[in-house]
């Protein structure tokens, strides 16, 4: 592995944090627009939104701090992959929105790996 230079490192991981952090705080302030991602199996939809919120924020906390840095690149890691149902979900069930809606939803999907990679990186440096 090539030794980077910590201002690098440091960069990606407070890059995923402000990412993190802004969506579990838009989590946490508006929950409404969230809650039909949830599968319904999944019971009560406000608690997984919320609960999703408290995550990334955590996450983004552990990025932000280089001594959780490699823990938290991990934990944001599994999290970005645990709310995958909900993104699946969300472009499913896109049918009934706009157009441009449509297109955000099913985008994200794909999106979702270089995420994943980005938040395994940042655990992988973890300084």
């Amino acid at each position: 592995m090539t030794t980077l230079p910590s201002g690098a490192t440091s960069s990606r991981a407070v890059g995923l944090a402000a990412l993190l952090g802004a969506a579990g705080a838009l989590h946490l302030v508006r929950p409404r627009p969230f809650e039909h991602l949830i599968p319904r199996r999944l019971g009560s939809p406000r608690a997984w939104v919320l609960g999703s919120g408290v995550a990334e924020l955590a996450c983004a906390g552990a990025l932000a701090h280089p001594a959780t840095r490699r823990q938290g690149g991990w934990a944001a890691a599994a999290l970005l992959v645990a709310v995958f149902p909900g993104n699946v979900t969300m472009a499913v069930r896109s049918g009934r929105g706009s157009r441009a809606y449509r297109v955000v939803a099913w985008a994200r999907l794909p999106l979702q790996v270089p995420l994943v990679l980005w938040a395994a990186r940042v655990a992988r440096e973890g300084r």
